[in-house]
């Protein structure tokens, strides 16, 4: 990840908007390995990385299958951590 680029950060209420989805399927498909988790924002406030959010929608819109979802979504997860 480049330290320069940065992602907008989004709440939980603008993701279920773009998705259309109740919080327990958000939340069921977190768990299940389907889309990116949140990150901390402090204490008691979590956010999502809006270009993970939308990449996943968009393989989702293209078909992918759960298989690859989660290996998209643990990509992801993955390239989150600092290695500096």
């Amino acid at each position: 990840m480049n330290i320069k680029s940065f992602s907008k950060i989004i709440r939980r209420p603008e993701v279920l908007n773009k998705t259309g989805w109740s919080k327990s399927t958000l939340y069921n498909r977190i768990n299940d390995g389907l889309f990116p988790t949140s990150i901390s924002l402090g204490v008691r406030a979590v956010g999502f990385v809006e270009s993970e959010c939308n990449e996943v929608i968009q393989s989702m819109i293209a078909g992918y299958t759960e298989q690859q979802l989660r290996a998209l979504v643990q990509s992801m997860i993955d390239k989150r951590s600092y290695k500096g």
